[in-house]
């Protein structure tokens, strides 16, 4: 990838690239160390701005439509971009409601004839060319996952637990093609080519477990019901594939062998005659993909592969060009790849090969070519790739440093790529698909003040795991004015799997990275290691993490501490350890199993129950009827270890967790206090599990907390 001139000279150098000299701005004076604070970090409007996403390509690839917001603002509204970067907005829907904490547009797609219909609040609305918007279905509430038949006549949506048609040309409302009932709801769809039918994905939770949460917020006592299934439970979601006309009538039913297991990809054929089904046992160690002929329901095996030691559930599908047989993303080799299917039983041609994985791919069915996204040239960088599905050379298309997602038009003539790196935060580029392009950037994100600030010096170490020497690869953040030799205070985490990224932020599934740059910023060094059970590294390399929670991960995240210590980087003495709910688990085991290592440790909604996890669990924790259980559910859960506990420990949870249950806290509170262990626990009221992400409020209390527990134990002379 090549930036064009209007980059901005700081990003070009950020990339490793150089601005043109008209284009260079004046270099901003930087503010000292020490002068972030976790309020302007998590202000109502965001320094580092509002991230570009939602892209969608107009039938003829020549405009892009994305939600973004100009004023760092949590409100989307809808711009459009033509090919060489021009913006303009299209729709004002957040000027009446700034700072009211409205996220705005979730969706757009354009029609055929020019406009936009959108998702805005859960309504279906559509906008034309001069912005002028219309509720297009103002009595429909919850409107999700709109999508446009390939012939463009018709779209299609969820609502109320159904699928629902809509006629493009016309007033008609949109009519109920799939109704939804209590517990039995449309989770999926796809169009077939044509646009005369539909596949879909129903889930029935009527048998699943029931899950009461109690809880007070606000002054008033809630009562909640879950529906919610634990590791063992006989009676699990029930997961259905049919395929409907466009018009409405009766679906077709599609029989697996066990409706319980999971459904990993669908497809119609372009006719809407085949449909293919990608599934597996629940423990994910048989994959299958089923064919079916539509109007029979006749099922064949197209394909199968057994692996006991599989914990990654990584596989993708699509149809060939031509509908003549499949392409597959499997690591059935070692290494996610693309696979050539081409009839059922014969035997898999691979396409691509080689020490490096594949995250997901796209079809050019005209050109005959894969685009893929890949960890090929680093293991925390993801870049853009094309190669024929005949096989051959593998192309790169992008090359800046960093992470790339890209969006390609429908004619595959242009990318939209959202980029960014460990200094960028996330910005648009558009360019025409070559392997040489140069990308215009679309949108300038941060707020002015972004560009004064002193951000954390961000590098990728690599090291060896002391257990077995498998090779690993963490994320480091140095401060500013780090100085060689001397001793700091590190914190290590927020751990987690796939939490190795060159991107700002790093893993962005929370909000931490202004709680990084703030620790940074005030003498910490901050490092993030890629643990076994991530992407990126094959199925041999994670081959320990089965049947193993709590095990290598966290010898893992250990080593990574210890490379700090063995380079005279970090004081042995402060060293502080934390996570969120499997980073709990992690938090928990390691403080209760590594006494004296760390000096402190935060477990945010910890799974300290791996019994009391989603079924999913199994992937990993093992079969919880299988001989060795309970002992390996016990082994693996930090409750049963609770006993190790030497160093400071705090938790934070939220009291209307749905997913690692609150209870669950306060059983391990009771073992720690009948134990006379010291711990803290923040609570924090009528929250769900992401505890640090519901409100900006919420966001700054909990993160004043965790700074002032490390400061308190690693940085006494911070404390206040």
């Amino acid at each position: 990838m090549r930036y064009g001139g209007i980059v901005a000279g700081a990003l070009a150098l950020a990339l490793g690239g150089a601005a043109p000299a008209a284009a260079q701005p004046a270099v901003p004076a930087l503010a000292p160390a020490g002068l972030l604070s976790i309020d302007m970090l998590y202000a109502d409007r965001s320094i580092i701005g509002t991230s570009p996403e939602g892209y969608a390509w107009s039938r003829d690839g020549a405009k892009l439509a994305f939600l973004w917001n100009d004023h760092g603002e949590g409100f989307r509204d809808i711009w459009i971009a033509a090919a060489d970067g021009a913006k303009r907005q299209l729709t004002h829907l957040g000027d009446d409601v700034r700072g009211q904490g409205h996220a705005g547009v979730t969706q757009a797609v354009w029609l055929a004839d020019g406009r936009i219909a959108f998702v805005a609040g859960g309504v279906l609305s559509v906008v034309d060319a001069a912005g002028q918007v219309t509720a297009w279905e103002p009595d429909r509430h919850g409107v999700s996952q709109i999508a446009l038949s390939g012939s463009g006549d018709r779209l299609a949506f969820r609502a109320a637990g159904g699928l629902w048609v809509k006629d493009v040309a016309g007033a008609a409302p949109a009519r109920l093609i799939v109704p939804g009932a209590d517990k039995i709801a449309v989770e999926s769809f796809r169009w077939n080519a044509r646009g005369d039918r539909l596949a879909f994905v129903q889930t029935d939770d009527r048998a699943v477990r029931q899950v009461e949460i109690d809880y007070d917020a606000g002054g008033t006592t809630h009562h909640d019901t879950v529906t919610r299934a634990f590791p063992g439970d006989p009676h699990l979601q029930i997961v259905k594939i049919g395929v409907i006309a466009a018009e409405g009538g009766a679906p077709h039913w599609f029989a697996r062998l066990n409706d319980q297991d999971p459904v990993w990809d669908y497809g119609l054929s372009d006719d809407g005659s085949r449909l293919f089904v990608s599934t597996s046992d629940f423990r994910i160690k048989h994959h299958y993909i089923y064919t079916y002929d539509v109007a029979s329901g006749q099922r064949a095996t197209f394909y199968s592969f057994a692996d006991p030691i599989q914990i990654r559930p990584d596989w993708q599908v699509a149809w060939a060009p031509g509908d003549k047989g499949l392409i597959l993303l499997s690591n059935r080799d070692g290494y996610n790849h693309l696979y050539s299917l081409p009839a059922a039983g014969a035997a898999p041609r691979q396409i691509t090969r080689g020490p490096w994985e594949i995250e997901s791919f796209t079809v050019d069915a005209k050109r005959r070519m894969l685009y893929f996204t890949s960890d090929q040239a680093a293991f925390q960088e993801r870049q853009a790739y094309r190669v024929p599905i005949a096989g051959g050379a593998v192309e790169r298309l992008t090359s800046a440093p960093g992470t790339h997602a890209p969006v390609y038009s429908p004619d595959f003539g242009h990318v939209a790529d959202r980029f960014s790196d460990d200094l960028t935060p996330p910005e648009l580029y558009v360019a025409p698909v070559a392997a040489h392009a140069t990308f215009a950037r679309v949108t300038h994100s941060p707020l002015p003040a972004f560009a004064q600030q002193r951000w954390a010096t961000v590098r990728y170490v690599d090291f060896q795991s002391h257990v077995d020497g498998a090779p690993l690869t963490a994320r480091l953040m140095l401060p500013a004015d780090y100085r060689p030799g001397r001793l700091y205070p590190v914190i290590v985490g927020s751990v987690y799997s796939d939490a190795v990224h060159n991107q700002w932020g790093g893993r962005v599934a929370h909000a931490t990275w202004g709680l990084d740059q703030f620790l940074v910023d005030h003498g910490y060094v901050v490092i993030n290691p890629g643990i076994r059970g991530s992407f990126g590294r094959g199925k041999e390399w994670n081959r320990p993490m089965n049947e193993s929670y709590g095990n290598l991960d966290i010898d893992d995240i250990q080593d990574s501490a210890r490379y700090l210590i063995d380079r005279g980087i970090a004081d042995p003495k402060r060293i502080g350890l934390w996570g969120s709910s499997y980073g709990g688990l992690m938090t928990t085991m390691s403080l209760f199993t590594k006494p004296g290592f760390y000096a402190a440790g935060i477990a945010g909604a910890p799974a300290t129950n791996v019994g009391h996890a989603f079924p999913e669990q199994e992937w990993i924790a093992g079969a919880p009827d299988g001989p060795s259980q309970p002992a390996l559910y016990q082994k693996e859960s930090p409750l049963y270890h609770s006993d190790g506990l030497a160093d400071p420990l705090m938790i934070i949870h939220g009291t209307r967790d749905q997913v690692v249950l609150y209870a669950d806290t306060i059983a391990l509170a009771q073992r720690l206090i009948a134990k006379e262990k010291m711990f803290e626990l923040v609570t924090v009221p009528g929250s769900n599990h992401p505890w640090d992400m519901e409100n900006l409020v919420q966001t700054r209390f909990t993160y004043k907390k965790i700074v002032d527990f490390f400061d308190r134990h690693l940085m006494p002379q911070a404390a206040h």
